[in-house]
């Protein structure tokens, strides 16, 4: 008797585990929200955005700007796609092409060469979605997704995350504020969230993490929405001319062979092992990287989330005096790695014999001051090859005057209009007061509005949220557009 009653208890405890296993790996969401939505919903021809993003695949989730104008429809076959013009702003280089995207799921399907990466990006971040919501079924499309839905989905097959529909929330973008639908999954311990918006084709911010079996996990990807203007009749990018573009002329080398250095650091506290390409680089060309940092006492292993920079330095000068700074280039205080391991390539404004820097300022999260524990350097010697000029000069130093910090706040308030800030700017960068990276004028496409995301970043700017840079960037779209008009 005794011992059919351990094994009744045993059968129903196998039971109860088993149910409260199966049932973790299902969790329940839903908004009480009417509608539904799907990845490319209410999408029209004209339609124009431009959104700051970054992916973990792209220089470990380096940020850059994309601009993308649904131009019309291209036939593929018996396939009918959007042909979508795109511009990508990353650092100080502009690349265009031409994305082609699906019409069911409004992802894409190819691209031209110049853009491959950023389509990439774009496909595994912005439209990451459209793996479970999309258009009509009829073509082999997920369907649309209720808000009120208890999940979008799983990821993966076998104990996947739910991707569910959470809450109702407003947030503001650079674009506006929005009442949106918060959709998140969990991955290694931390939750991803997409903010999506009932008859908007894309989500309007997304704050996501990869997955992992341990560790911390590293941003997937991150994107806002800058900036969206509908019925847009003529290529806002038209007078936008590509830094390949103007490399053309020079010859850049294609194919070379990379050269390896493996350091440790003036400090001892890390190896870098760096290998760049090609082994003579021109002036006005790219220099490729690819680059490991290793720790000090076991080069096996790779260092995580390295606060660093790529530089030209003066070797005669004591210490480390930097004439060139990649980071800052960019608009960056430091560039940043989470795995410790890093692939991009920087522009070559040097002449000659010169001496790069790979600096580590120190490590953690990206938005904390890093630790100076690992701060060090490593030098390499690199010869630039001569007679060999960029056809463009380096970027113009930044110089705005701090009072002009108040015009912007007053714009920002409203206490002075558009016109007025507009011809103030216009002023002062014609008088030579404000000097900003030189800039292609547009010749305006007949409307003088200025996108709301502008005005933000005057404000944010004034605050001392964002730096000289970011301002900077909304005077030169101002530019682009013909709304600034430059002698």
């Amino acid at each position: 008797m005794k011992a059919s009653l351990l094994v009744a208890i045993f059968a129903i405890s196998l039971t109860i585990v088993g149910f409260s296993s199966a049932h973790a790996q299902f969790q329940a969401g839903g908004i009480d929200m009417p509608g539904s939505w799907y990845v490319g919903e209410g999408l029209k021809k004209g339609d124009r955005f431009s959104y700051s993003m970054c992916h973990i695949d792209y220089k470990d989730c380096a940020p850059f700007q994309m601009d993308f104008w649904f131009k019309g429809d291209r036939q593929l076959g018996s396939e009918t796609q959007w042909e979508v013009v795109t511009v990508v702003r990353d650092g100080n280089k502009i690349i265009k092409g031409t994305m082609y995207l699906g019409k069911v799921g409004a992802e894409p399907t190819s691209s031209t060469d110049a853009v491959a990466p950023f389509s990439r990006a774009f496909k595994s971040s912005l439209v990451w979605l459209s793996a479970y919501a999309t258009g009509e079924t009829a073509s082999g499309g997920k369907g649309p997704k209720q808000f009120s839905a208890p999940s979008w989905g799983k990821i993966g097959n076998i104990g996947g995350e739910q991707i569910i529909p959470t809450s109702k929330e407003t947030i503001a973008v650079p674009e506006g504020t929005f009442d949106t639908a918060l959709i998140t999954w969990k991955t290694g311990g931390k939750y991803s969230r997409v903010w999506v918006l009932d008859d908007f084709p894309f989500p309007i911010k997304a704050d996501t993490y990869a997955h992992v079996s341990s560790g911390i996990p590293p941003q997937e990807y991150q994107f806002q929405l800058l900036d969206y203007q509908a019925n847009v009749s003529k290529d806002p990018f038209a007078n936008i001319k590509a830094t390949a573009d103007m490399q053309a002329g020079l010859d850049c080398p294609k194919n070379y062979d990379l050269v390896a250095s493996n350091q440790n650091t003036n400090t001892n506290t890390m190896i870098i092992n760096a290998n760049y390409g090609p082994p003579h680089p021109k002036a006005g060309c790219d220099l490729e990287w690819i680059i490991n940092f290793k720790r000090s006492v076991n080069q096996e292993e790779f260092e995580n989330e390295i606060h660093y920079d790529i530089a030209v330095v003066d070797p005669s000068k004591p210490g480390l005096e930097i004439i060139r700074s990649v980071a800052q280039d960019e608009g960056r205080d430091f560039l940043f790695t989470t795995s410790g391991q890093v692939r991009r390539t920087t522009p070559v404004n040097e002449y000659g014999p010169s001496t790069y820097a790979i600096i580590v300022y120190g490590t953690g999260p990206e938005t904390t001051d890093p630790d100076p524990a690992k701060l060090g350097w490593v030098l390499i010697n690199i010869d630039i090859q001569k007679g060999t000029a960029p056809t463009v000069p380096p970027p113009t130093t930044i110089t705005i005057p701090t009072w002009i910090k108040n015009n912007a706040k007053w714009w920002a308030d409203g206490t002075i209009g558009d016109s007025d800030f507009v011809s103030g700017i216009q002023y002062l960068i014609n008088q030579k007061i404000i000097k900003i990276p030189s800039t292609t004028a547009g010749s305006g496409t007949g409307s003088n509005v200025i996108p709301s995301w502008i005005k933000n970043n005057a404000k944010w700017w004034a605050d001392g949220t964002i730096g000289d840079s970011d301002f900077v960037s909304g005077i030169q779209y101002l530019i682009q557009q013909g709304i600034i008009k430059l002698k």
